[in-house]
């Protein structure tokens, strides 16, 4: 039978089998006219039984990479405020309340808010009982349509303990009627919500302004107050709450330090955390506080628009907090097991001493943003991560990729899923100014907005689950996702089953052979076409070896796979055939189908162990997800290879990064290489690169960059890591690759830099 062929003159794809269709709109694979139901009729199919190859697109050029955008705001832009609060809160608005002036040191009360569509700065106009002014307060978005405003103090400075809250639709505030023992006012403290909790975390206090190192928590449900527990002394830090652990991390400690060390208090288990106090308990001090808050709601009219600034502060007093018989001493330690751990030094640790930090969190993991200052250089900025499951850090960009030059950023907010962060600052140089001349005195002038997708965060709606405990990290130690739970956990019990079995499967897909010769292959993405596999052919010979066949379910695939459902719509030939090739390793094509019952990559341990994709078959669930155009499956594909990128497949991620036009993950795997490059040309995956690669990967260094070793590298690199050249200075190793300057990790090992306690 003469069987329907692609259009010739295509050479065949790098992945081995038949020629990739043209790309329609989108980026999409396009049907050609040889392959609809006019070419092949449902009687020739039917009585066929041979197997449709399923096309591959081409694969699209890399762009330039990814580099956030600064863009200057309009409207009624802030005075240069300090201490304020800036929370994002959905439908593109961010809301900034409160502050001081630099300059002037008017306190302010005032709602502004940036629309991010428009970039336009407004003054809201608010209702009810208005607080009082106040700077270092927290503000935080609860159920998406309130601010839950706390603490901070006032332009008498005095700490403040009272709670308002925000309602952002009516621009209405309310003070609810609180019980239980109130917490000590503060300013500069951490706030974070988790199961209808808002906890309260340090900050500074007292006419001597200590350092408070207690954690509570307001049951919003009740509006009832925890009591008081030691946790540690902190302010000006960030606070998270993950994996049933309140995170702390950074800020400054009661000696007035910045510390590198993070702690984490343990919350499963204990009762005084899983159900509200009682009214009337006990505080600190051992004193019994009244049930009924000292604090009556007010109302309060809005102050005039006047000044320089375009915003007068409110010098009406607010409340405060009464006095307080608070001892720190007497604090009880926290009900849960408290641990630290300490960074002492290391190549991705980002040191906390200088520069300006900024500390957000997103699916399990923290991130510090370095951004420029006048005492750090820009290449000292980075945007690093530490991931809160392995306790390991890794540098994402350095500050050239993500900060642009002649600007200082003041204030940073994500949004709730986790997937976006805005930094808001000003201009530092004349030239960068508007026409107006307005900026360098306006700290929230500019806004950056920076897509955390683009650096393989799946953000906290698709993170997985977080470990069960937490051990000393080892290098060695892989990534593994736990079960996977409700409609994916059931359906991967039908995966791959046999009709005859019961499961309803009726759709057969086979892959590639698994008796290719591994010499043949580089990794499991990157694989030679077999000799008996024509490039031109659209059906499978009758004697091409083939994997076993992979039992699966049509809805399936066609309500998970958009490709495969365009296909079946059209009455493609695997409509009449119900068999299908993918012209990609077995473990690869296994996996990818996989991920369309559960939406994971890998099983946990409960699941079917030999679905389990290494690294290298993630590399190419990357180059498939680029192919087919699935988004998710990309993010989950850069994000556990930005995790686990190793010596052993660092070539390979190189490569199929570059091939699924993921310009970071690629940029980063490269400078992994160029670091580790002794290490990484000894590997399998460098050898099977095919000799194009091998010339672009060699020419990510400089052309004056040459390879230093032995004796020499000894006496050039000392024991602090760091790069000295003759004149007897010391600076990290650089290379500057084709695009720009990376700097370089030194080759240490990932456990060091690390302290218990």
């Amino acid at each position: 039978m003469a069987h329907p062929s692609t259009p010739a003159g295509h050479s065949p794809s790098i992945f081995g089998g038949p020629t990739p269709l043209m790309s329609g709109a989108g980026g999409q694979p396009s049907i050609p006219s040889s392959m609809t139901t006019s070419t092949l009729t449902p009687a020739s199919a039917a009585s066929s039984n041979n197997t449709y190859i399923m096309p591959n697109s081409p694969f699209k050029n890399r762009g330039d990479g990814y580099r956030p955008k600064v863009t200057r705001t309009l409207g009624q832009r802030p005075a240069c405020l300090v201490n304020a609060s800036v929370t994002y809160c959905g439908n593109n608005q961010i809301y900034a309340f409160g502050g001081f002036d630099q300059y002037t040191d008017e306190v302010y009360n005032h709602v502004l808010r940036l629309d991010l569509v428009s970039h336009q700065w407004s003054l809201v106009d608010n209702y009810g009982d208005i607080p009082g002014v106040r700077m270092g307060h927290t503000a935080t978005l609860y159920k998406g349509d309130k601010l839950l405003v706390f603490g901070g103090e006032n332009e008498h400075r005095t700490y403040l303990s009272d709670l308002i809250i925000f309602d952002l639709k009516t621009a209405h505030w309310t003070q609810p009627q609180v019980t239980g023992p109130i917490p000590k006012g503060r300013a500069r403290h951490a706030a974070v919500l988790h199961q209808d909790k808002l906890f309260i975390i340090g900050g500074i206090t007292g006419h001597d302004n200590y350092v408070l190192d207690d954690i509570c928590y307001l049951d919003l449900k009740t509006f009832t107050w925890s009591r008081s527990w030691r946790f540690v002394g902190r302010f000006d830090h960030s606070a998270y709450i993950w994996g049933e652990r309140v995170w702390v991390f950074g800020g400054l400690s009661e000696e007035m330090d910045k510390v590198s060390d993070i702690w984490w208090l343990d919350l499963k288990g204990s009762p005084a955390f899983d159900s509200p106090p009682q009214i009337g308990s006990l505080d600190r001090s051992g004193l019994a506080r009244s049930a009924i808050s000292p604090r009556p709601s007010y109302p309060a009219a809005q102050s005039p628009i006047i000044g320089s600034s375009g915003y007068a502060a409110n010098s009406r007093t607010a409340q405060v907090n009464p006095p307080s018989f608070h001892l720190k001493t007497y604090a009880p330690p926290a009900p849960g097991a408290v641990s630290a751990l300490k960074f002492v030094n290391g190549p991705n640790v980002p040191s906390q001493g200088q520069g300006i930090h900024f500390h957000v969190y997103s699916s399990g993991t923290l991130l510090d943003f370095v951004t420029p200052a006048a005492t750090i250089s820009p290449k000292e900025c980075s945007l690093s991560a530490l991931d809160l499951g392995s306790l390991r850090w890794q540098k994402l960009a350095e500050g050239r990729e993500i900060f642009k030059p002649g600007y200082r950023w003041h204030y940073c907010t994500m949004n709730e899923d986790g997937t976006k962060a805005w930094l808001l600052g000003c201009p530092t140089e004349p030239n960068i100014l508007d026409h107006a001349g307005t900026g360098l005195e306006e700290y929230l002038s500019d806004i950056m907005e920076i897509d955390l997708r683009r650096y393989g965060f799946l953000g906290n709606n698709f993170a997985p689950e977080p470990r069960a405990d937490i051990t000393r990290p080892s290098s060695r130690a892989r990534h593994i996702e736990q079960p996977s739970k409700g409609l994916g956990c059931d359906l991967a019990k039908v995966f791959d089953q046999p009709p005859e079995t019961g499961s309803g499967t009726d759709f057969i897909v086979t892959a590639l052979s698994r008796d290719y010769d591994e010499e043949e292959i580089m990794g499991s993405a990157l694989v030679h076409g077999s000799e008996s596999m024509d490039g031109d052919q659209t059906w499978l010979s009758p004697d091409a070896p083939t994997s076993p066949p992979i039992h699966v379910h049509r809805l399936i695939l066609q309500a998970r796979w958009p490709h495969f459902a365009r296909l079946w719509s059209s009455q493609m030939a695997e409509f009449h055939t119900k068999k299908m090739h993918i012209p990609e390793p077995y473990t690869v094509v296994k996996a990818f189908l996989y991920y369309l019952y559960t939406d994971r990559i890998d099983p946990g341990s409960e699941e079917d162990e030999s679905i389990t994709a290494d690294l290298s078959d993630v590399a190419g669930l990357l180059v498939m997800s680029n192919i087919y155009n699935i988004p998710h499956l990309r993010l989950l594909c850069v994000n556990r290879l930005a995790k686990e990128l190793d010596v052993d497949h660092a070539c390979i991620i190189w490569y199929c990064a570059g091939m699924a036009n993921e310009d970071w993950l690629r940029k980063r795997a490269a400078t992994f290489c160029m670091t580790h490059w002794g290490r990484v040309v000894r590997t399998l995956g460098f050898q099977r690169l095919p000799r194009a690669a091998l010339v672009e990967l060699s020419q990510e260094v400089d052309m004056e960059g040459r390879v230093v070793g032995g004796d020499e590298l000894d006496l050039m690199v000392g024991i602090d890591g760091r790069y000295h050249d003759g004149s007897g200075a010391s600076r990290r190793k650089e290379s500057i690759s084709s695009n720009q300057t990376q700097v370089l990790e030194d080759d240490l090992d990932e456990d060091e830099g690390m302290e218990m306690s």
